[in-house]
């Protein structure tokens, strides 16, 4: 069943495929943005991670074609990029470039690396996920582009299974060394929940997520500093997670207790590492305490878990910017129960968890922050726990 929202945004992504492709599309689908309540750097160690989906998405509509050819289209696109992007599927090369539509070309080779036979596509995507925003728009179109493609070509992938094939096509096409979190959360979330997922065997729980039952707000605050996970300072932070793992005898950071965290710092040479390593062992702590927070019914105590996780990406890991902290340090001032940045960090987003009462006082306060340093009006919103991908029609 789709609603009013997916209904119309279906007819329009549709109408538009028509006229780029003079047909009518197979069908259409959608897969949403995330937002991350809690546990940031922890999948690429295995560790866990509780992202919602957002109400914004990236909408196909998809044909399927069986002349290898690939033909994908973007309504947010720049039109000097040159409209309808061509491809050969049976050419496809990771690291060959082509911007955004490198990540459903990506999601076409890492289904054909993994032995499907998809035979070519016409994909018109238009997205409603802000880019550059931290709200996972890359993932939102890598498994829009899997589940259709999932569908047409009758492949029989699960979600979990789509999320994995998306995350191939990021790191190994088009570059990116994240974790699997984002397209996980885009596949398999589920409206009103928050997606509890253990990323080393992809175990997931579907806790419930209601801030507005209790009296609570969950807002996401996009900077409007546009972030870029490619520019090598992610992979920085994964190759000190990986060097601490190593140094610590252990798979992964997964592995380290926290209880053991003190033991374990002490053996660390690298000031660097150490901090990463203190960061990461501490929000897999952190990720399990807001599972008990929520289910105890102690939706309010969740804030202070957030803030403390944001001196740790802060001051640990080295992944916030000015205008994240200011969102932090103001919307704390004003009230909110805590915040966090959210995302890779560099810019982005953060979330604040407020009272309804104090909502509309908390944004205000925050967007007077920004005017006072002469920053861009930031732009936020409710961040409203919503359903993943899903066929429209």
């Amino acid at each position: 069943m789709t609603g009013a929202g997916d209904a119309a945004a279906a007819e329009e992504v549709a109408a538009r495929f028509r006229e780029l492709y003079g047909t009518e599309p197979d069908g259409v689908w959608a897969a949403p943005g995330r937002v991350n309540l809690i546990g940031e750097y922890t999948d690429f160690n295995d560790g866990f991670v509780m992202p919602l989906a957002l109400p914004h998405t990236a909408v196909a509509a998809v044909s399927r074609r069986t002349d290898g050819v690939l033909r994908f289209h973007s309504a947010e696109a720049d039109p000097a990029s040159g409209g309808v992007v061509r491809l050969d599927a049976a050419d496809l090369t990771p690291g060959q470039g082509g911007g955004w539509a490198a990540y459903p070309a990506g999601v076409v080779w890492a289904l054909r690396a993994a032995g499907h036979a998809v035979t070519g596509a016409d994909v018109h995507l238009s997205a409603t996920v802000p880019t550059g925003a931290g709200l996972s728009s890359s993932a939102a179109l890598e498994v829009v582009t899997a589940l259709a493609l999932n569908d047409l070509f009758g492949l029989g992938l699960s979600g979990p299974g789509l999320a994995v094939l998306a995350q191939r096509a990021e790191n190994d096409f088009v570059g990116v060394p994240c974790g699997v979190m984002d397209q996980m959360a885009s596949a398999c979330c589920a409206e009103g929940h928050v997606l509890h997922l253990d990323t080393r065997d992809l175990t997931r729980r579907q806790v419930p997520f209601d801030p507005a039952a209790h009296g609570l707000r969950l807002l996401v605050v996009d900077t409007r500093v546009r972030h870029a996970l490619g520019d090598g300072a992610y992979a920085e932070r994964r190759a000190g997670c990986e060097a601490g793992a190593r140094a610590l005898g252990v798979r992964t950071l997964r592995e380290v207790p926290h209880e053991e965290l003190a033991g374990a710092l002490a053996r660390l040479d690298d000031p660097t590492v150490r901090a990463y390593v203190r960061h990461v062992v501490s929000d897999n702590h952190r990720v399990a305490r807001t599972m008990a927070l929520l289910d105890a019914g102690d939706v309010r105590a969740v804030g202070p878990v957030l803030t403390e996780g944001h001196a740790s990406l802060r001051d640990d890991l080295r992944v916030s910017c000015p205008e994240l902290d200011l969102v932090v340090s103001a919307a704390c001032a004003a009230g909110a129960l805590g915040a966090r940045m959210t995302g890779g960090g560099f810019g982005g987003s953060a979330v604040v968890l407020t009272g309804a009462d104090a909502a509309d006082a908390v944004a205000a306060a925050v967007e007077e922050a920004f005017a006072a340093r002469g920053l861009r009006t930031p732009r936020i919103f409710p961040a409203v726990p919503s359903a993943g991908a899903r066929r429209l029609r």
